[in-house]
């Protein structure tokens, strides 16, 4: 006798019952007339519609060609010679953009592309010469040294065109000690000053305070006799 139903993969179907299998991957089955039916959807074959892929299908997202190259879904690649441009598949299409060049803050004529490079930087400052000192364009090369003006004050100019000066200290060794013009310290050496007038080492003259009496100007030292 026939029955009222459905046997499907062991389970009991009623007359018109709709459903859907355990690994049936949305397939729907309906039973009618003691036999079960099942339909699957229709899914499109390869590659999926759009970026995300339907429930029921199973599909790939489409690879992209460009310039004669095939490339999977979501892969990164860069132009042929033009590693400044990035470019994606997605979903069959490619999109390219150009990499982010950081702000210079060198004048334009001071910016040069390296070589391999795809943003241009600013070149190194060219070396010092010299050291300026004044308005007038005077000059020092480097390593030379010069009295400003003071003779106990001497200036060097350094390797990255700065000044540096530093002041000389004297110290007085003799009691009448010669200050020769353009030198900074008082010389001992040289001579005696002895009431406002130079006499050298050794150097005998009358004392202007008594005819009688004879000072001779001795080194590092001045005494009367």
């Amino acid at each position: 006798p026939r029955l009222a139903g459905c046997l499907h993969e062991g389970v009991a179907r009623a007359e018109g019952d709709v459903f859907s299998p355990s690994d049936g991957n949305c397939t729907v089955c309906v039973c009618l007339a003691g036999n079960v039916s099942c339909i699957s959807p229709e899914c499109p074959p390869g590659s999926c519609p759009s970026a995300s892929p339907p429930d029921c299908c199973s599909c790939q997202p489409a690879k992209c060609s460009f310039r004669g190259r095939t490339y999977a879904h979501g892969a990164r690649f860069s132009l042929d010679g033009d590693d400044c441009t990035t470019c994606v598949c997605r979903g069959g299409e490619v999109e390219c953009s150009f990499a982010p060049c950081p702000a210079l803050d060198c004048p334009q004529h001071q910016r040069h592309l390296r070589p391999g490079q795809c943003c241009f930087s600013c070149r190194d400052p060219p070396r010092p010469s010299g050291c300026f000192v004044d308005d007038n364009g005077v000059e020092f090369p480097i390593g030379q040294i010069w009295s400003p003006g003071d003779p106990c004050e001497l200036c060097i100019c350094q390797a990255d065109g700065s000044v540096s000066c530093k002041r000389t200290d004297c110290v007085e060794t003799c009691p009448y000690p010669i200050r020769i013009p353009g030198q900074c310290c008082p010389d001992c050496s040289a001579g005696c000053t002895y009431m406002g007038r130079i006499f050298y080492n050794n150097e005998t003259f009358p004392s202007f305070l008594d005819p009688c009496l004879s000072c001779i100007c001795l080194v590092r030292a001045a005494a009367a006799g």
